[in-house]
This record gives C-alpha cells, sequence and structure tokens, in this order.
C-alpha cells in the first residue's frame, strides 16, 4: 500500500480544489464486507485516514467519510473456488454535510492475502491451495488405500490445523488505497491536522543527532533497522496513541508463538499478534513493540520503541525502528523462514505519523535532519533499506 509522505505547514484550500483522475486516497473501512454474507448492492463506509495532498496544499483532509456499494461478488462455497469481490467508491462526505460524488477504483488493500486484478476487483485465496488444503488432499488420498491411518491423520489434523476460510471477509479497520478515475471537484473539508511544529528546535535537533540511528540483530549479532521516528510523551501516551490508531502488541518469541505462526501461515490467515524477531539498541532490546496487520502473516506493519535517557519540554523520550513486512521467504542463512522488508522505509515512517495523527492525540511535529545516517543499508537479513536519513520527531 502506497503511503503519501506527510507534510509540515499545511494550508488548507480557500476554494474549491480540482483533484486529477490518477490521484489515490488511503482510506479505512468502518463496515464488515464478507463475501460469504453481503449482497450486490450492499453500502459500506469508509474514511480517509491520510490527507490527500496537491503540490503543498491539503485537497481532502483526514476524516472524510467515503461511501460505496458492493458492485460483484462471488462467494467461495468448495474449497476450489475463488472469491471476488468488487466495490464501488461513490461519495464524499465531510462532518459538516459537505458531498460530492465520487469515481474511483480500489488500487490495493494494506497487508491482505488477497490480489487485485486489472480492474480492481478482489481476487481470494482458493483454500484447496493453502497448506492445510494440501494436508487434507494427502489425507484423502491416503484414505483410498488405508482408511484408517487417514481417519488418525485426519484427527490429527484437525487438532493442530483449521480449514482455511476462503471468503474475503475485512472487518473494520481494513485499510485500502483508491484512485480517482475520473476529476473530482471537493469544496469539503480541506483543512490541515491541528499540530504544530516542536520547539525549540535547536535543542530538538541536539537531541535526535545524540540518538544511536542502527539497531542490532540479536541472533547473530549483526546490523539492521534504522531508527526513524522519536517519541516525546509517557509510555501510557505512546500504548494509547497506537491502540486507538488500531495497532497490536506482539507475543514473545516462544514455542507456543511459533506454533500460531506455523497455523497462521499453514491456514492462510493473520496472526495482529505475531511474534517479531529481536533487535538490539545500545544494547537493549525494544521496551515496546507495535505491529498493523490484515487477514495475513506474510505482511504487516511493525515497529519496535526503546526508552531513552533524559527528558525534553519535561517529557519521557522514545526512539523508534519502523518497517514494512511485504513477503515471507526462507533463510538459507537462518534456517527459518524471514519477513522481507520494504526498501521504502521512509513511507513506513510516514505510514506511522498519519495513522497517529488521525487518532487526534498528537500535539507537535518535526522532522529533523540527520546528515550523517546513510541513505543506503541492509538490514540483518539482507534487504536493502533506502531513506532520507531524517527523524520524525511526535509529541503527544
Amino acid at each position: 500500500m502506497r503511503i503519501c509522505v506527510f507534510l509540515l505547514g499545511f494550508a488548507g484550500l480557500a476554494s474549491a480544489a480540482e483533484i486529477p483522475a490518477g490521484t489515490q486516497a488511503q482510506v479505512r473501512l468502518t463496515s464488515v464486507v464478507n463475501t460469504a454474507t453481503a449482497k450486490v448492492n450492499q453500502q459500506f463506509d469508509a474514511v480517509i485516514i491520510a490527507p490527500v495532498v496537491l503540490g503543498d496544499q491539503i485537497a481532502i483532509a483526514a476524516g472524510v467519510r467515503v461511501t460505496g456499494h458492493i458492485k460483484e461478488l462471488t462467494q467461495a462455497v468448495k474449497p476450489e473456488d475463488q472469491a471476488i469481490l468488487a466495490l464501488s467508491f461513490d461519495r464524499l462526505i465531510d462532518a459538516a454535510g459537505k458531498q460530492a460524488d465520487l469515481s474511483a477504483r480500489l488500487a490495493a488493500v494494506d497487508n491482505a492475502r488477497e490480489s487485485l486484478d486489472a480492474d480492481g476487483r478482489i481476487l481470494g485465496i482458493i483454500a484447496a491451495e493453502t497448506g492445510s488444503g494440501r494436508l487434507d488432499q494427502g489425507i484423502n488420498k491416503v484414505a483410498q488405500r488405508y482408511p484408517g491411518l487417514a481417519d488418525l491423520l485426519g484427527s490429527v489434523k484437525q487438532s493442530v490445523l483449521k480449514e482455511a476460510d476462503p471468503n474475503i471477509d475485512y472487518e473494520p479497520g481494513v485499510e485500502m488505497t483508491i484512485e480517482l478515475t475520473k476529476p473530482l471537484r471537493w469544496t469539503g473539508d480541506a483543512t490541515a491536522p491541528n499540530v504544530i511544529g516542536i520547539e525549540p528546535q535547536a535543542t530538538l535537533s541536539r537531541l535526535v543527532l545524540k540518538q544511536p540511528f542502527r539497531t542490532t540483530a540479536e541472533r547473530p549479532p549483526s546490523p539492521s533497522d534504522i531508527t526513524n521516528l522519536m517519541f516525546i510523551g509517557s509510555q501510557a501516551d505512546i500504548e494509547k496513541a497506537f491502540r486507538e490508531a488500531g495497532w497490536s502488541s506482539a507475543e514473545q518469541l516462544n514455542a507456543k508463538s511459533k506454533l500460531e505462526t506455523f497455523r497462521a501461515m499453514s491456514e492462510m490467515r493473520g496472526y495482529k499478534e505475531g511474534p517479531m524477531s529481536i533487535l538490539i539498541l545500545d544494547g537493549r532490546p525494544p521496551d515496546l513493540v507495535f505491529q498493523k496487520t490484515n487477514n495475513t502473516y506474510n505482511a504487516r506493519h511493525h515497529l519496535r520503541i526503546w526508552h531513552r535517557p533524559g527528558i525534553f519540554n519535561g517529557k519521557e523520550i522514545w526512539v523508534c525502528a519502523a518497517t514494512h513486512d511485504i513477503g515471507i521467504d526462507y533463510s538459507e542463512q537462518n534456517h527459518t523462514f524471514i519477513h522481507k522488508v520494504e526498501t521504502q522505509i521512509d513511507r513506513e515512517r510516514a505510514k506511522v505519523v498519519n495513522d497517529l495523527l488521525f487518532t487526534g492525540l498528537v500535539r507537535g511535529l518535526s522532522l529533523v535532519e540527520r546528515p550523517d545516517v546513510p541513505t543506503n543499508l541492509f538490514n540483518a537479513t539482507g534487504d536493502a533499506l533506502e531513506t532520507d536519513g531524517r527523524m520524525a520527531v511526535i509529541s503527544f
């Protein structure tokens, strides 16, 4: 999912904005969409979660409501079936009641197991092709010659794995990118987020430049992710903000969480408390970890946060490394499955900032230059990382 980089010093448009076709917007569902129960023409609701920006001005503010309807739907009844879902995004409505007709196609579903075709239709998974489905097929072959053994294997399998649900099931909170297919004239809300730059700037810059910019993998020790965010506030402030932004904490990496990870991968489903590998900063593991998932373990937004010495403007200081897992692969070096990371890590920095701004809990925001931070690196598992080197600082 492509996230617009946040900007500072927004000025709301005083007159109507003519927004060209091809412009993208990030939206979050606020109603359920499920091919197992939905009907064609059923209405759904969503909300814009990051400002739509033209040049250096906001064209549509975060918080504007989006309404739409289901225009095509195919249910998956048998393991070999593929669910299909086509959504129509029809209208924008702001808090003051201003409205505009909308013509847009679906361009991406964030962290989804499903794919999109050229027309923006969502194509579901095929249950028979999941790990769980392939085990069922193997057991069925055994049953042709050894029915008793097949019954035993089936019982063992059912005690560990469930059948994959092939229907497209999106709960409120699922995020999408939509793209205008026709120009849009919008006279509604185009106001900037109610935040200010963090002062004093010189002191903030010195604080940022003192922070370590590189984490280290625990096993084997190797340079890894780049710190790209700072939070000024209490632990309670941070936990509340991420909770309201729809992020979850992660379970510890142990035998139990490894089994649940295996189940999630085999059943091709999500695991919102999925464990993270441990990264070290200044000799310490993270104090807080958060992630945002959808319906697959393969993809997730995730971050690690470390408490730092000192205070700024009377508040605690925290440093964060955020990246976006976009796939999973087997590592010959580590002899395990590892996540592949989106190279452009500044997009994840912007994702975190936009999510927290949307909660209304952010009071200050600055983007601080770090000229000594390399702009091209590799993490501990060999993924390329590209960045402008700056750190976003959020004050609660």
